[in-house]
């Protein structure tokens, strides 16, 4: 037993040892670095570098690259010509080629298949930067779950934001929020700032206290990469497509909302339901509110990957549109239920901008009530943080 004792404890000394050894070894350097005047400089050591640049969403629009300077001590340095807004920033390093996450920062995001870092920029308690931060106010919890979909045949699993005070009784509306291509159940959670935007805007009382599912959209993938048994693939945004699948997702919605009225504390009517969704997760909220009109009074599509057949990628076109039997019988079905919200929103340089603009020719055809919200920028996660934080306090009042 004592010999065992004394092995265990050289085992742990050697742990700490390695841990210690990771800290001192790491390089002085501080990056990124926010700057009185509001730039932000990004620093690297690379000794032996030829070469060292900085590509980060600077702007609402690309990703730019920014050449970085070598200093005496071996340090590469860049810093922005002017003040970077409030923000939540992407960024990642690239050394003579090789694309690396920040070495000297710890925060890092995946989206899709590709790391990078992250920084927030916030300046004041009303700016985008302060509602994507974790601030000193009551704490939702946060749940992965597994749940069985009769529909598609398999167990499945979402992401479900609780928020403060939920255990003490009462029942809460829920809003369901849809990923785009690529995505799945932590995209919302970790790229979309989900869990700190309603924090935040409950703890102000923007934002009714609400139960927040984030499903996996993907028909075919059970959950995120490397976390089902299919194990530790290469996500791509289009794993396992060619298996098929026993119906699209939206067709499988109502396995998600079953769940979760089964086990959370919903309030059971239309009134206090609610989804939206981007890009693919936009096109599947447009399938929702076809197939399933009287269940959800709200409905939100972000920069939405339009389609009037089932298969998302398959576009929208007035011509079909009108021509479409079983599209126009839906799409009346929705218009008749007169639902609360109707929301639309879009950056003008979105990829799927002019696709919006036929939804909407159509919608006005038909006299829909909608409301629409266009902003600058393209298909970038800033502006689904955005429209999200914006829908969020439409809901449920």
């Amino acid at each position: 037993m004592k010999k065992n004792l004394i092995s265990l404890l050289l085992i742990a000394f050697c742990a700490d040892a390695l841990a210690q050894q990771a800290i001192r070894e790491r390089p002085n350097v501080k990056s990124p670095v926010i700057n009185a005047d509001g730039t932000v400089t990004f620093n690297v050591f690379a000794p032996e570098a030829k070469e060292v640049s900085v590509t980060a969403d600077f702007n609402e629009i690309s990703w730019q690259t920014k050449k970085m300077s070598r200093q005496d001590n071996g340090v590469w340095t860049y810093t922005t010509p002017s003040p970077l807004s409030p923000e939540l920033y992407s960024y990642s390093i690239s050394i003579d080629g090789v694309r690396v996450v920040d070495p000297a920062y710890s925060y890092v995001n995946r989206d899709v298949s590709t790391l990078s870092s992250i920084f927030i920029v916030s300046t004041s308690k009303t700016d985008k930067g302060h509602y994507y931060s974790v601030n000193n106010v009551p704490h939702g919890n946060v749940s992965r779950v597994w749940y069985y979909s009769p529909t598609l045949g398999t167990n499945r699993r979402m992401t479900v934001y609780t928020p403060a005070g939920y255990d003490k009784g009462k029942r809460y509306p829920v809003l369901y929020l849809l990923h785009g291509h690529g995505g799945d159940e932590n995209a919302w959670s970790d790229l979309g700032r989900t869990i700190q935007i309603m924090d935040n805007l409950i703890a102000e009382g923007k934002a009714v206290p609400m139960i927040v599912v984030m499903p996996n959209g993907n028909p075919t993938c059970d959950a995120a990469p490397g976390e089902w048994h299919e194990g530790m693939y290469t996500p791509d945004g289009n794993a396992f497509r060619n298996r098929g699948a026993k119906a699209t997702f939206p067709q499988s919605f109502m396995d998600v909302v079953n769940f979760v009225d089964k086990n959370y504390k919903t309030i059971r009517r239309r009134e206090a339901r609610a989804v939206t969704g981007l890009s693919m997760g936009g096109g599947h909220t447009l399938m929702i509110s076809r197939l399933f009109p009287t269940t959800f009074n709200y409905f939100g599509l972000m920069s939405a990957a339009n389609s009037i057949k089932p298969d998302w990628r398959l576009g929208f076109t007035l011509e079909n549109a009108r021509a479409d039997k079983d599209f126009n019988a839906e799409m009346k079905r929705l218009f008749d239920s007169k639902p609360k919200l109707y929301w639309i929103a879009i950056g003008n340089e979105d990829f799927l901008y002019q696709n919006n603009v036929t939804l909407r020719k159509y919608l006005d055809e038909n006299n829909f009530k909608y409301e629409y919200y266009e902003n600058d920028g393209g298909h970038l996660w800033r502006n689904w943080r955005i429209y999200l934080t914006m829908f969020a306090q439409r809901l449920f009042k």
